[in-house]
């Protein structure tokens, strides 16, 4: 089993001396040598100090655990059957793979159906995500996926106006909420996460009234961190401009030593961070009651990868509120600035926390209660991960959560566009050829779906959509195999269990006793 990499990544460019010779459980060189220049952490720590906390370079980069659980979705086969078909006519001239139907639906009273089943988790302030947002939400809106705008967007937008307190114009968020609303087709939606300093400042509410948002989401938390959203900010002005609106900005700059500092190069980057929420019952119903009040159709909420006792708080509130969706993002990842350490360290990871989800889910239904709509995220990119996302949390399970890897779809595709278009284009993308209808296999079927605005599509966009629809394709090969034509036909026992700790955990059952009743029967008979 092999754990995360201690005192040595290449998420925090930290390297060991001697590579070959390193103490498993401190990370050290077996041994630390007097004048070594500090390859590691501990000694990058000596002259960096919590800059090393992070992965670098800062703005450029997405983040994941390297820590390999002992139990994750590798642990689970998939199964396949010849007999009959769920879904659709068992007939071999119709139950092929193209006639699978991966749409899905969430919300409550309101539906919002999705073309994909699959929900792009919230990316906030970072500027990983503000440089790549307009192809992001672009490509989410042509692909019929939902989409969320994350934290902090008005508190870090330089250009906000706010009045007694709340914000009543954000230049930052129109646009981001206007690249999904510009491309809409009729599936998916975008909507509004708040934290602590967002609901603070009304930006809900402003997305409700001045926005067209139908849909909010309250955030609790996610799989990367369990402290609130942080960024890194390279000017003094903007480090004094955040502080004076109230935000946790370290080194404090507004001290004259600190300033002092920064403008003679000691240091970079200042870090500005956010306040942790805290949850109680009463203040999460009264805050879905004003959200209603305020126009909002579709109320979701995002938690982490917290304490059982949270995920059962965030099942319980969701189903007494009638929620529209519930994402459940496990341990593991990110697309911002998350404690490299504390990615690798903290939380319940994806298969565990859905283990227990599955489990508190399984007994508010015996009691009849409202379950809400489910997402599941955690370390999902490959469509055998979703099917065993949807089979491991049948039936509850109505979207897959995804991040980093949309966000790696959009950051290629608008790279390899924009080396297209300004003739530049090298590497492995160029043995395509040297046009976009060359290079991007789904040219035309994005142009076809574009009409005469494709020139106006940011050129990410189709990077997202392509990879969209080989998750589409993908996914729908693994259920007509297993033959479920749609979605609400797979089940827990499309899996078994590799290991008898997997199945220990989960309850699915361990692959040599996968349907051993039915074949002793067949036997039998």
């Amino acid at each position: 089993m092999t754990f995360s990499k201690l005192n040595r990544s290449t998420a925090t460019m930290t390297k060991a001396r001697t590579p070959d010779s390193v103490v498993p459980f401190s990370g050290l060189c077996a041994t630390c040598l007097d004048g070594c220049p500090g390859l590691c952490e501990v000694g990058k720590s000596a002259y960096r100090a919590k800059e090393t906390l992070y992965p670098q370079p800062f703005g450029t980069t997405t983040s994941a655990s390297e820590k390999d659980y002992p139990v994750d979705l590798s642990h689970f086969n998939i199964m396949g059957t010849a007999v009959g078909a769920k879904g659709i006519e068992a007939d071999s001239d119709k139950a092929i793979f193209p006639a699978v139907n991966i749409e899905t639906e969430i919300g409550s009273e309101h539906k919002i159906k999705l073309k994909n089943p699959i929900v792009i988790a919230g990316m906030g302030s970072t500027n990983v995500a503000a440089n790549n947002w307009d192809h992001l939400a672009a490509g989410a809106a042509i692909s019929g996926v939902a989409i969320v705008i994350g934290e902090n967007i008005c508190g870090m937008d330089p250009h906000v106006e706010i009045k007694d307190g709340k914000v009543v114009h954000s230049p930052a968020l129109k646009a981001r909420v206007k690249a999904f609303q510009n491309w809409y087709n009729g599936y998916g939606c975008i909507a509004v996460q708040a934290n602590v300093e967002d609901t603070g400042l009304g930006v809900q509410e402003y997305a409700l009234e001045k926005l067209g948002v139908t849909a909010v989401e309250l955030k609790w938390g996610q799989g990367a961190k369990d402290i609130g959203g942080e960024v890194k900010l390279n000017t003094l002005e903007r480090a004094m401009q955040l502080k004076n609106r109230g935000y946790i900005v370290l080194p404090n700059p507004l001290e004259a030593d600190v300033q002092a500092a920064f403008k003679a190069g000691a240091f970079k980057e200042f870090e500005r961070h956010s306040r942790i929420g805290m949850v109680t019952r009463e203040s999460f119903m009264a805050r879905v009651d004003e959200l209603r009040a305020k126009g909002a159709k579709h109320i979701f909420l995002k938690t982490g990868a917290y304490r059982a006792a949270d995920l059962a708080r965030a099942v319980k509130f969701a189903s007494d509120a009638k929620l529209d969706l519930l994402t459940v993002d496990g341990a593991g990842g990110g697309t911002g600035m998350s404690p490299w350490r504390m990615m690798n360290e903290w939380g319940l990871p994806t298969v565990y926390i859905q283990a227990l989800l599955v489990k508190y889910l399984d007994k508010l239904a015996a009691k009849g209660a409202y379950i809400p709509p489910v997402a599941i995220a955690g370390g999902f990119t490959l469509e055998d991960q979703m099917f065993k996302g949807f089979a491991l949390g049948a039936p509850y399970i109505k979207a897959i959560g995804m991040a980093r890897s949309p966000l790696t779809a959009a950051m290629v595709g608008k790279t390899i566009g924009n080396q297209i278009k300004e003739g530049k284009l090298a590497g492995e993308a160029a043995k395509y050829g040297d046009t976009l209808e060359k290079v991007f296999m789904l040219t035309s079927d994005v142009k076809k779906m574009t009409g005469d605005r494709f020139e106006e599509l940011p050129v990410g966009a189709i990077g997202v959509y392509s990879y969209f629809e080989r998750l589409a394709q993908g996914l729908k090969q693994f259920m007509c195999g297993a033959r479920k034509f749609s979605l609400e036909h797979i089940t827990r026992d499309d899996l078994c269990a590799l290991t008898r700790e997997a199945a220990e955990i989960t309850g699915i059952k361990y692959i040599m006793d996968h349907d051993a009743e039915e074949a002793e029967a067949i036997l039998e008979g």
